[in-house]
């Protein structure tokens, strides 16, 4: 069989753990064999990254500007318990919050829909979209830790010299402070990404905040979002018989739980990162959650939403079976290649992706699963398998494909 070819490398950043090992395995197994694949490769492994004092990563970013397309890993966001085990030179930032602030994209996660799982939420019929902002809050905080009775204050010190002071605390005793930013230019992308890809996909688009508790921080984003639909995007979202609503969170979430799915869903950075989790959770499983972050000069990086799956990799390291679920690593693998296909104009290659997506569907469909979906799968006639059998048994069913 004929090899597609690639004209454009993508951008290969490999990751951590257990994932490493399937991100490998999917290679050798399902795109090697019939595509000339061409990465510009990074590894983003913990190792690498305090050996190369994360400047690789900063690489990886870069040449995701050039080239245009990523596909990335899982990796570790290192704690002080991972600085021990890896004997780390410091607890070095997250890979994903250094990449996303580089490119100022936008995350748009989606669970993938299978026969013979039911969301556990019984309303569910359609998926939800998580729209995350990329950038600030909590991932790009400043903390410090109080030892005693003291008085903090926010102070913002202008170009010419002036400054202002806010009270943050009175400090009767020990505790703690954290500050956090956003950048108007940044909530501007984030607003634009979300009206365009609601465009694209012809969905309503829900943005949430608590405006109310938080009058100047969270009411910036209420109003960039609004200022811009109203000046650029209500026509357009007229036209296409969708509509933009801002709510607060705390009604967001009833409001979903209540709904049959279909929409997009914006948050803010820690808001998406938790709901995007829950929206899995309930659709199945975090295997089973596409990610891709989208710039507004057009790059996009895709991943799985999940981590490095540890517990499983320790298991592997003992030499004892695993039957981990690759199906979201699978699919950042041909969101990429689509992506790829699509920008340089190779039809093979866009035919290709949707083929492989199409046959991991339907080995599941037919009852072969990894472990996770076996428990929660509604089908009669089902049969586990091991993390490489899963890929293997796709193979099957994409050379009936192809």
């Amino acid at each position: 069989m004929r090899k597609i070819q690639m004209n454009v490398p993508l951008v290969e950043m490999d990751g951590d753990e257990m994932t490493r090992i399937i991100w490998q395995s999917i290679k050798d197994i399902l795109l090697k064999p019939y595509i000339d694949l061409k990465t510009e490769y990074y590894d983003l492994g913990l190792a690498k990254r305090d050996e190369t004092e994360d400047k690789i990563t900063m690489e990886a970013a870069m040449a995701t500007k050039k080239y245009g397309v990523a596909v990335k890993c899982a990796t570790i966001t290192p704690n002080a318990q991972r600085v021990k085990e890896y004997n780390l030179k410091q607890m070095w930032k997250s890979p994903n919050g250094t990449i996303r602030a580089l490119l100022d994209g936008t995350v748009f996660r989606t669970p993938i829909i299978v026969k013979g799982i039911k969301p556990l939420v019984i309303p569910w019929q359609k998926p939800i979209t998580i729209a995350r902002h990329a950038y600030g809050d909590i991932y790009k905080n400043v903390e410090y830790q109080v030892k005693g009775p003291g008085t903090a204050e926010l102070v913002f010190t202008s170009k010419n010299g002036s400054q202002s002071h806010q009270t943050i605390h009175d400090f009767q005793d020990k505790g703690v402070i954290m500050g956090m930013h956003n950048l108007d230019g940044s909530i501007q992308s984030f607003a634009s990404s979300c009206f365009n890809y609601a465009l694209d996909l012809k969905q309503d688009l829900w943005f949430s905040t608590k405006d109310t508790i938080s009058k100047i921080y969270d009411h910036t984003f209420k109003d960039i979002f609004q200022d811009i639909y109203e000046k650029e995007y209500r026509g357009k979202f007229e036209a296409a018989q969708i509509e933009y609503f801002y709510t607060l969170i705390d009604d967001a979430v009833a409001r979903v739980m209540r709904s049959e799915g279909g929409m997009i869903w914006a948050c803010k950075n820690y808001d998406g990162d938790v709901m995007s989790d829950m929206v899995a959770t309930a659709f199945g499983s975090l295997a089973m959650m596409t990610s891709v972050l989208v710039s507004p000069n057009g790059c996009y990086e895709f991943e799985a939403a999940h981590g490095t799956v540890t517990r499983h990799y320790y298991k592997h390291l003992q030499g004892e079976e695993t039957s981990t679920n690759s199906m979201a690593t699978l699919f950042a693998w041909t969101g990429a290649l689509r992506k790829r296909g699509e920008m340089d104009g190779i039809q093979e290659l866009v035919a290709f992706a949707n083929k492989l997506e199409k046959a991991s569907l339907k080995t599941i469909e037919n009852g072969v699963m990894p472990k996770d979906l076996a428990h929660i799968s509604e089908l009669a006639d089902k049969k586990e398998v091991n993390t490489e059998g899963f890929l293997l048994e796709i193979k099957k069913t994409l050379d009936e494909i192809v």
